[in-house]
């Protein structure tokens, strides 16, 4: 019996599978199919509003947003484009006209279409600057009517550009920050890649793009020559305001002021003598006003006293003076000033001034015939190393040589003094365990300064600038930043730290600057961004 069940198995499994393979192939080929529905493809836009985020969950709802802002203001838009691209190709199609026979040149038609480019993704870039940078990933397949009219000799040729497809990455700088509405001053577009450009072109009516090779020689023309105008690093700036009325200015050199003597001053005492001292100061400058010695009864004071006053706009800024006759008790009593604008000196050549002083210079009210005597100054105004070449100076003598090299050795940097400045920005996660009111203490070589306090918050910004004239460069010295916190009523934990940093000062004085931020000790989460800067003169 089990032999004859073995034998039974291996005719049925010899016969069955091809016997069932045949049934199956018959049962497959003659059967009828169920009715399939075919799938409706529609555009993502007439699936209504919430289509796209059931669709792909991650795209953020502002992407839509952004998008329909565009398309809402796209008629207003592609008339201010084409109104740039009208004004900008003027000249250039003047250039060619009377070459070549050309007559004319003219746009016919010019509209960017109804399709607005669609806006696919931006990602922020964080950076240390005053500067807001986001890169856009943007596509654009418009049906723009763009049609330009030649003349040339007795023809008239037409040349229409159709199916433009634009497909780019672009990263978009808002620089620099200012408080002036809209809050930035240009607006600098560049690309990270080469763009792909697709389109179509007719002349007289015919598809020339169908010529074989030629589609292809014009594709890569294009990107070369859009690549070398705009791909990353170079830039295309927009100016939105004027960066000088409001950026901050920045320090471009030192003036160096001798109060020599005066004479002939006005008697103020009893006695029939004046206490006279001068002060000095630049204006738009809110450090405070430098001042001389006081001479006690004496109306042809000598002083010979040097001061060092940081020029920020050579231009516009000016020095004024003031001789003041100095009193124990009560108010001091001011016995004449005088103005000396900065644009009368050349860079580098030193100059001196014997002014006459006056009362007041306000030009509406009549000049006083009393005379108030004379005040003599010698004036310098040396740029720094990086702004000589701007105001046409020669260097020579007032710092060290260019070495050829970005960066110096210590022996090339001994010599040449220099502005030291110090910008402390803002701090991130500082937080004290009584009260949050921050300030920084800057101490440098003894000297301390403070910044403003910020109420009740872990990231004060304060955007503070300290400065520090300097003989020789600061090498191998620190400076110490601690962040502290006031409590405004007395207590035992009115004030505390909440950490502290020390910056070693050689990479400043050897790369001019550092923009950076630091990790604060003993402080568990703590950052401090600080811009310092030394500029040679």
């Amino acid at each position: 019996m089990g032999l004859f069940g073995s034998f039974l198995g291996i005719i049925g499994f010899v016969f069955g599978i091809p016997l069932g393979l045949l049934v199956g192939f018959f049962v497959f080929v003659y059967s009828e199919t169920k009715q399939v529905k075919e799938p409706v493809v529609r555009p993502i836009s007439e699936l209504g509003p919430h289509a796209l985020q059931e669709l792909m969950p991650e795209i953020p709802l502002w992407v839509d947003w952004l998008n329909k802002f565009l398309m809402d203001m796209w008629p207003y838009l592609d008339k201010a484009i084409c109104e740039i691209i009208r004004s900008t190709a003027k000249p250039i199609f003047a250039e060619y006209i009377g070459k070549y026979q050309i007559k004319a040149i003219e746009f016919e038609e010019l509209t960017l279409g109804t399709l607005p480019p669609t806006i696919c993704g931006i990602k922020v870039l964080e950076t240390n600057e005053k500067e807001l940078v986001m890169e856009h990933v943007i596509k654009w397949a418009g049906n723009p009517n763009i049609v330009l009219n030649l003349h040339v000799s007795s023809l008239n040729i037409r040349v229409q550009l159709v199916d433009l497809q634009v497909f780019a990455t672009a990263r978009v700088t808002l620089r620099p920050l200012v408080p002036t509405f809209p809050c930035f001053a240009k607006v600098v577009v560049s690309l990270l890649e080469k763009p792909h450009v697709d389109f179509g072109m007719k002349i007289s009516g015919g598809d020339i793009m169908s010529i074989p090779g030629l589609y292809r020689f014009v594709q890569e023309t294009i990107k070369k020559q859009v690549a070398s105008l705009y791909l990353w690093p170079q830039t295309l700036e927009v100016p939105i305001l004027d960066e000088s009325t409001v950026a901050i200015k920045k320090p471009v050199g030192i003036l160096h002021v001798n109060v020599v003597r005066a004479q002939k001053l006005l008697k103020m005492d009893l006695l029939g003598t004046s206490d006279p001292y001068v002060k000095l100061n630049l204006t738009g400058d809110k450090l405070p006003a430098k001042k001389t010695t006081v001479k006690r009864k004496n109306l042809n004071p000598v002083w010979n006293e040097k001061f060092k006053l940081v020029v920020k706009d050579p231009q516009s800024q000016v020095l004024q003076l003031q001789v003041i006759d100095w009193d124990k008790v009560g108010a001091h009593d001011k016995l004449g000033m005088q103005l000396v604008p900065l644009k009368m000196l050349k860079p580098y050549e030193n100059k001196e001034f014997t002014l006459d002083l006056v009362k007041d210079t306000n030009i509406n009210e009549t000049p006083s015939k009393k005379a108030r005597g004379q005040i003599v100054v010698d004036l310098t105004f040396v740029p720094f190393k990086e702004d000589s070449i701007k105001f046409g100076g020669n260097s020579e003598g007032y710092g060290r040589k260019e070495s050829g090299s970005d960066v110096v050795s210590d022996d090339e940097v001994q010599e040449g003094a220099g502005l030291l400045s110090v910008l402390i920005q803002e701090a991130e996660e500082v937080e004290g365990e009584h009260h949050n009111n921050p300030f920084a203490v800057l101490i440098f070589r003894g000297e301390k300064r403070k910044t403003k306090v910020m109420r009740k918050t872990r990231h004060p910004r304060w955007n503070e600038e300290f400065q520090f004239m300097l003989e020789e460069p600061p090498l191998h010295e620190k400076i110490h930043i601690e962040i502290m916190s006031k409590r405004k009523t007395f207590s035992f934990f009115s004030k505390e730290s909440l950490g502290h940093v020390e910056i070693n000062l050689n990479d400043v004085v050897h790369n001019g600057r550092i923009n950076d931020r630091y990790h604060l000790i003993n402080s568990k989460n703590g950052e401090l961004l600080v811009d310092i800067r030394w500029n040679v003169v």
